[in-house]
C-alpha cells in the first residue's frame, strides 16, 4: 500500500459520520474567505440554493488558507469531513498524494453524468490542477496572479506623471527614488512576498524555481530559487528596504490595509485585490502588469496563479456527489464565472467567461481589469512558468519568509538568505518524497 503524508495524518479514515449520513442532500463547503470575498461566496451559494430544490449547500468559513486545510485534515480523521474543501494552490501536491482522502473531480462529474468540458477552462489555470493525462483533480475556484497597484494621487503629489512607465523594475527604481526624495513614507509595499517576489519572479523571467519542471516531473525535485535573477531581485529589494523605499508589512496581505488607506504609492499584490481596493480606496488608482527586469532573456514570460481550488472529499454517498457535481457546474457556468471575475479581480477560469466579460464592456469601463488575464495568457507557459507542484510547500514558504525577513532587516545578504532557504527547504522536500514513495 502506498503511504502518503496526508494519508498518515488522516489515519486512513473514510467512514461517514452519523451527522453527515443524516444530511443526504446537504453539501458542506469549507472555505477561507472573509470580508467582501466571503460575502460574494455567500451570494453564490444563495443563488445556487434558490435556483433548485434538490440540494442545499452550506458554506462555512474555517480560517485562513492554512487553517482551512488543517481543519479538513482534522475533520477527515474524525469522519466528519465536508464534501468540498477549499485548498490553496501550495497544497496541491499534498492533496494529490492524499489517496483515499479525495475524490477527483473528473470522477465526480463522470459518475454523476454531469456535462463537464475540461477544455472550456483556461489552460494556464487548469494545468495547475490536472494529472499528467490532463484529468482535472479539483475545480479552480479563485485563481489570481500578482499585479502592480498604483496610487495615482501619490505619484502626482510627488511630481511624478501618474502615467509613467512602470513596466520594468528599472523604471520602478527611478520612481521610488523620486517618491523618497519627495518625502513619501511608503513608496512600495507588498503582499505575499514569496509568491510574488520569488515564485512569480522566477516564472515571469523564465528561470526555474525548482528542478524537475518545478516539481511537476517528479518528487525528487530540489529548490533552485537562489539563481542569479532571484538573487539580483532580492538584493535590490533589500537595498530599497534599507533606504526606506520598500516598507515590509508582513507575510500575508498586511500591506493591503496600508495601500487601501492611501499610505503607500506602489503595491505588489494579487489581482484579486480589486474587490477591496475598489470598495475602500479614496484615491485614483491603476492596476498595471507586474514589473520585470529588462535585459533578462525571455522576460516577460507569464506569471503563475495563486488562490485556491475546490477539492471533493471521499467518504460520502452517491446522492451527495450528485449535488457536488451540480454545484461545481454552477460555479463554473459562464454567467457565474463572469460575475465572479468582475466582482473580485480573480481570473475567469473559463475562456467563455472572459469573452463574455469583454463583450459586456467591463474591461472598457474598468481599465486595467484585464491586465491579469493578458499577463497569464499572452504566452504559452514553459516548464519554468506553468506553476509549482512541491510537497510541504506551505512550510517551505514559511522558511522563505524567514530568510527574506533577514534580508529586509539587513541581517543577511540576498545570496546567503536564498542559499539557506534552498538548504532548509530541500530537507522538507526529501521528507515528503520519502513519505510518498
Amino acid at each position: 500500500m502506498q503511504k502518503t503524508a496526508f494519508g498518515a495524518l488522516l489515519a486512513g479514515t473514510t467512514m461517514l459520520s452519523p451527522m453527515a449520513a443524516m444530511a443526504e442532500t446537504e453539501i458542506e463547503l469549507w472555505h477561507a474567505f472573509t470580508g467582501r470575498l466571503g460575502e460574494l461566496v455567500a451570494a453564490q451559494v444563495e443563488s445556487f440554493n434558490n435556483g433548485q430544490s434538490d440540494y442545499t449547500v452550506v458554506a462555512t468559513h474555517k480560517g485562513n488558507y492554512s487553517e482551512t486545510l488543517n481543519a479538513g485534515i482534522a475533520a477527515f480523521r474524525a469522519g466528519e469531513q465536508p464534501q468540498i474543501l477549499m485548498v490553496f494552490e501550495v497544497g496541491t501536491a499534498t492533496m494529490m498524494a492524499a489517496e483515499g482522502a479525495i475524490k477527483p473531480i473528473y470522477q465526480v462529474m463522470s459518475e454523476a453524468d454531469a456535462e463537464f468540458d475540461q477544455d472550456a477552462f483556461i489552460g494556464a489555470v487548469k494545468g495547475y490542477y490536472t494529472t499528467a493525462n490532463g484529468e482535472m483533480l479539483s475545480l479552480p475556484f479563485n485563481s489570481s496572479t500578482p499585479v502592480l497597484w498604483v496610487n495615482r494621487d501619490a505619484l502626482d503629489g510627488a511630481g511624478i506623471d501618474p502615467d509613467t512607465d512602470l513596466s520594468t523594475w528599472q523604471n520602478v527604481d527611478a520612481v521610488l527614488d523620486k517618491l523618497k526624495d519627495a518625502g513619501h513614507d511608503c513608496p512600495l509595499t507588498t503582499a505575499w512576498q514569496s509568491w510574488i517576489h520569488l515564485e512569480n519572479l522566477s516564472a515571469y523571467h523564465d528561470v526555474p524555481f525548482a528542478t524537475k519542471d518545478n516539481g511537476f516531473a517528479g518528487l525528487d525535485t530540489e529548490l533552485a530559487l537562489n539563481g542569479p535573477v532571484q538573487v539580483q531581485h532580492i538584493s535590490q529589494m533589500g537595498e530599497w528596504a534599507d533606504e526606506g523605499k520598500f516598507i515590509y508589512a508582513g507575510r500575508r496581505n498586511e500591506g493591503g490595509a496600508n495601500f487601501r488607506a492611501g499610505e503607500c504609492a506602489l503595491f505588489t499584490e494579487s489581482s484579486a485585490g480589486y474587490a477591496g481596493i475598489k470598495a475602500e480606496a479614496q484615491f485614483d488608482f491603476d492596476v498595471r502588469p507586474l514589473p520585470y527586469w529588462e535585459g533578462v532573456k525571455g522576460a516577460p514570460q507569464n506569471t503563475i496563479i495563486g488562490g485556491a481550488s475546490l477539492w471533493v472529499m471521499a467518504g460520502h454517498d452517491a446522492e451527495e456527489y450528485e449535488g457536488v457535481a451540480a454545484f461545481l457546474n454552477f460555479l463554473s457556468s459562464v454567467d457565474v464565472q463572469a460575475k465572479w471575475h468582475q466582482d473580485t479581480g480573480y481570473l475567469p477560469i473559463t475562456i467563455a467567461a472572459g469573452e463574455k466579460t469583454r463583450a459586456d464592456g467591463f474591461y472598457d469601463a474598468n481599465p486595467g481589469t484585464d491586465v491579469a488575464v493578458i499577463q497569464m495568457t499572452a504566452k504559452q507557459p514553459t516548464a519554468n512558468s506553468k506553476g509549482l507542484r512541491l510537497g510541504s510547500f506551505d512550510q517551505i514558504r514559511g522558511i522563505i519568509d524567514e530568510e527574506l525577513e533577514a534580508v529586509w532587516s539587513g541581517d543577511k545578504d540576498a545570496q546567503a538568505a536564498l542559499d539557506s532557504a534552498v538548504t532548509r527547504g530541500n530537507q522538507l522536500l526529501r521528507r515528503f518524497e520519502q513519505a510518498n514513495r
